[in-house]
C-alpha cells in the first residue's frame, strides 16, 4: 500500500518551514481507496516568492485548521503504506518534523518518483514534476498546488510501476511490509485478488518473486494455484507469502508482459515457461514452376518464419484454414502430397496450380496477400486494444517489423507525439516468443484497432 503525498510549505530556514497545504491519495497499487487534502495554518508568514509560486496566502490560510488538527487524520491514511512523493526526502522530512513537534515520532519508508524515473525513464530532458509529467503527457492541473501535484505524481508512479519490469518496487514493498506475513495466508491472497486480466506475482518472505503468471481473471487462476494438489502447486502454497498483480485489460498485453518478465525474473517455479513456446513455423519457397510454396517445419531461428505455431496440430489446422480463406492449392501448402493434383482440385475449390493451370502471377498473386495480412515484417503499426479502465487504451508498437513494446494511454496525442509515444513505451525484448505471441493472438482474436505508422514516424 502506497500514500502518494505533496506538501506546499512556507518556506524559510531548513527544518522551520510549516505546512500550508498537504494532499494524500492512498493507492493499493491499483486505484486510489482513500483520500484527503486540505489548506493548513502554518502559524507563521508565508515567504513572498512562495506567495507567488503557490498562490497560496497568509490570508487565505487564517481559519485553516492546524496541523495537530488534522494530525490524526494523516496516521490513519498513512498507516502501513509507503511514502511515495517527488522528492520523498522533502516531504518526509517536513511531515516528520511537523510530528515531531507534537511528541510523536512518525517513521515511514519512501519512494521517490525523481530517482524511479531516473532509472526507468533515462535521458529525459528535465525531472522537474511539471516538466516531466508533460513530457509523457500527463495532464497536471493547479501546478504547485498539493492536490494537482500529487494527482500528477500518482500517474506518474502507476508509468513508473508499469516499466518495472524486473519488480523492484514491488519487492522493496513486501520486503518493508512484515504484517503480509502475519496474515491468514492462502485465503486473504484470494480475497484481495481481482477478477481481471493481468500479471500476476507470487513472492515468499524475502519478497522475492517466485512465480509470475498471466490470467484473464486473476482470482479465478489463484484459486486453482492454492487448491491444486500437484507437487508444483503444494510447493508453491507452502513458500507463498504475497501475490501482487499488475491489471493489463489486454490479455495480448499480459502475454507479452508474463513471457518477458519470466526471462528477466527466472522464478524458480516457472522453469517450463522459460522455453521456447513455439515448436513449428510456416516458412515459403518458390517451386521449380514459379509458384509460392507454404510449408510447416521445425522451429528454426535461422530460418524465416512467416508465423509460429505452438505444436504440429495447431499449425496443420491454421494451414488448413489459410487454405481455404485464400482459395490456395492443399499440395502447393504442403496438405496433401501428391504427384498429380490435390483432392481440393477434384471439387473444384482449387484452381489447378498443382497441375500447372492456373496462372503463377494469379496463383502468387493471392498467396501475397496472405503474407501481407499475416506477416508483420517490416511494418510499422500500432496494435490499440482495452486499457486498465474504460477510459483507457492500451498500445503496442511494432517498427520496422520489430516488437518494441506497450504502455497505456488516455489521449489520442500520446500516441501521434512520437517523443511523447516513445516515453510512454515500456521498452521490451524483439525475441521470438514476443513475435508468436502477437501473431497466434492476432490469428484467434479481434483488438480494438490497428493503425499503420508512415515510416518516418517510427520512433
Amino acid at each position: 500500500m502506497y500514500a502518494i503525498i505533496d506538501i506546499e510549505t512556507t518556506g524559510g530556514k531548513y527544518n522551520e518551514e510549516g505546512i500550508t497545504e498537504i494532499a494524500v491519495y492512498r493507492f493499493d497499487g491499483h486505484q486510489i481507496v482513500d483520500q484527503f487534502s486540505s489548506l493548513v495554518n502554518p502559524e507563521r508568514k508565508i515567504q513572498p516568492f512562495v506567495v507567488n509560486l503557490t498562490g497560496i496566502n497568509n490570508e487565505m490560510l487564517r481559519n485553516a485548521p492546524k496541523f495537530y488538527e488534522i494530525a490524526k487524520r494523516l496516521i490513519e491514511i498513512t498507516e502501513d503504506t509507503i511514502i511515495v512523493a517527488h522528492n520523498a526526502q522533502f516531504d518526509n522530512r517536513i511531515l516528520t518534523t511537523e510530528f515531531d513537534r507534537l511528541g510523536y515520532t512518525y517513521e515511514k519508508d519512501s519512494l521517490c518518483t525523481v530517482e524511479l524515473a531516473q532509472k526507468l525513464i533515462p535521458d529525459m530532458d528535465s525531472y522537474s514534476l511539471g516538466k516531466l509529467v508533460r513530457a509523457l503527457g500527463i495532464p497536471i492541473s493547479d501546478r504547485h498546488r498539493a492536490q494537482g501535484d500529487a494527482k500528477a505524481t500518482l500517474e506518474l508512479f502507476k508509468l513508473l510501476l508499469t516499466k518495472d519490469t524486473q519488480k523492484e518496487i514491488i519487492t522493496q514493498s513486501i520486503r518493508k511490509d512484515p504484517k503480509r506475513l502475519l496474515e491468514p495466508k492462502l485465503l486473504d491472497m484470494i480475497d484481495n485478488a481481482p477478477t481481471d486480466t493481468g500479471v500476476y506475482y507470487m513472492h515468499n518472505k524475502d519478497g522475492q518473486v517466485i512465480y509470475i503468471g498471466k490470467s484473464k481473471n486473476i482470482k479465478k487462476r489463484l484459486t486453482q494455484h492454492f487448491t491444486s494438489d500437484n507437487r508444483k502447486s503444494k510447493k508453491i502454497q507452502l513458500e507463498v507469502v504475497s501475490v501482487s498483480f499488475e491489471l493489463t485489460g489486454s490479455e495480448l498485453v499480459a502475454l507479452l508482459k508474463e513471457s518477458e518478465e519470466i526471462k528477466q525474473n527466472k522464478p524458480i517455479y516457472n522453469r517450463a515457461l522459460r522455453r521456447t513456446l513455439y515448436q513449428y513455423q510456416l516458412g515459403t519457397y518458390t517451386d521449380d514452376n514459379g509458384y509460392i510454396n507454404l510449408k510447416v517445419e521445425k522451429a528454426d531461428a535461422k530460418k524465416r518464419a512467416v508465423t509460429t505455431f505452438t505444436n504440429y496440430a495447431q499449425a496443420k489446422s491454421v494451414l488448413f484454414k489459410i487454405t481455404e480463406n485464400y482459395q490456395l492449392c492443399q499440395k502447393l501448402t504442403g496438405l496433401h502430397r501428391v504427384n498429380g493434383s490435390c483432392f481440393s482440385y477434384s471439387i473444384k475449390e482449387c484452381l489447378g496450380a498443382c497441375v500447372k493451370e492456373e496462372a503463377v502471377a494469379a496463383y502468387n498473386e493471392r498467396v501475397q496477400e496472405f503474407l501481407n495480412d499475416n506477416s508483420y515484417e517490416n511494418k510499422h503499426m500500432l496494435i490499440i486494444d482495452k486499457g486498465r479502465d474504460i477510459d483507457e487504451r492500451s498500445v503496442i508498437l511494432i517498427e520496422n517489423g520489430n516488437y518494441k513494446g506497450f504502455g497505456f494511454f488516455n489521449l489520442n496525442f500520446q500516441i501521434t507525439n512520437p517523443n511523447v509515444l516513445k516515453s510512454i513505451i515500456t521498452p521490451m525484448h524483439n525475441n521470438r516468443d514476443a513475435q508468436h505471441i502477437i501473431q497466434g493472438y492476432l490469428r484467434k482474436n479481434k483488438v480494438l484497432k490497428i493503425v499503420p505508422l508512415p515510416k518516418e514516424a517510427t520512433i
